[in-house]
């Protein structure tokens, strides 16, 4: 009954976040320390949806730590595609394994889970809702390559309607007392007016809202980009209109502080160009493979590991 889950980055206080972020740190400076403390402990991983980053970094997360990995990364090749709910699916899987990851293409299904496993459950990704494993490597790659997370100017640019990873970030960022942010959109893509209601009302931010990059790149500390998601659209068209909305290239970042660091969840499609990877201020691959560490933390906190001894 007291089993922790991990639905909503809120699930965590800011203290827990920071514990976690501490033992990342740990685990990415002595990784030999860690690499058998989750021996004969299973991770399983339900992706009802395509993802490579994710899935892959919850599996070698785990293989690292000693444990083992199960589960399926197309629901077609499992008893979804006979009809299983996955209220059924966790109730079985609860016996096979100690945790588990799930990515769904149905906002809240990763919260139904946790309402009948016996075993923690970790939202990998649930519709355009929620991503709050990105937002543990988002967090964990801005206090590393910045110091602190609380004193930056922050631009979100690209899909802010449908980009779950914003929608996680960009709350969890005022829980560190940021109070404003820039958002560049089209239109068709801004941030939902619910959500900028909550972030309004209850944290007392202010919110920028333009359509370029040119006119707020020069004063930004943190530019995080995302793709425009074609998965998202019910209209192809609408899509082939938007896609090309913001294209970061090196004559925009020319524009950009010297110590301006770019991020992007990934996968990117053309709304970075390859020549910005040559750039230092360019740290999204760097930023995926944080994603490991943090997601090596996360499961020993669920878990219950006890990590104190090691540092």
């Amino acid at each position: 009954m007291n089993t922790k889950h991990l639905i909503h980055p809120e699930d965590f206080t800011v203290q827990e976040l920071n514990q976690l972020i501490q033992i990342a740190q740990n685990i990415l400076e002595d990784p030999q320390d860690y690499k058998n403390i989750c021996k004969d402990k299973i991770l399983a991983t339900l992706f009802y949806e395509p993802s490579t980053r994710t899935r892959l970094s919850f599996e070698s997360a785990m293989l690292r730590l000693g444990g083992n990995v199960l589960g399926f990364s197309d629901a077609s090749t499992s008893s979804v595609s006979k009809g299983e709910s996955i209220v059924d699916t966790i109730q079985v899987i609860s016996s096979y394994a100690d945790l588990a990851a799930i990515r769904h293409p149905k906002e809240g299904a990763p919260k139904l889970a946790s309402k009948y496993s016996k075993i923690p459950i970790i939202n990998a990704g649930d519709g355009g809702h929620e991503h709050p494993t990105q937002t543990l490597t988002d967090l964990f790659t801005i206090y590393m390559k910045k110091g602190n997370i609380k004193d930056q100017k922050i631009a979100f640019c690209g899909d802010l309607k449908f980009g779950r990873t914003v929608h996680s970030l960009i709350r969890t960022l005022c829980r560190y007392n940021i109070k404003e942010f820039i958002l560049i959109s089209p239109d068709e893509l801004t941030l939902p007016y619910e959500l900028k209601n909550k972030l309004i009302e209850e944290y007392d931010v202010k919110l920028q809202e333009v359509s370029t990059m040119e006119e707020v790149i020069g004063e930004i500390d943190i530019l995080y980009m995302t793709r425009i998601q074609k998965e998202r659209f019910f209209n192809e068209a609408d899509y082939e209109r938007l896609k090309n909305s913001y294209i970061l290239d090196s004559s925009k970042i020319k524009l950009a502080k010297d110590d301006m660091i770019i991020m992007h969840p990934l996968p990117r499609v053309n709304e970075i160009s390859y020549e910005v990877d040559k750039d230092p201020r360019a740290i999204y691959f760097e930023q995926a493979s944080f994603g490991v560490y943090i997601r090596m933390a996360l499961i020993l906190k669920l878990l219950g590991v006890d990590c104190t001894c090691l540092k």
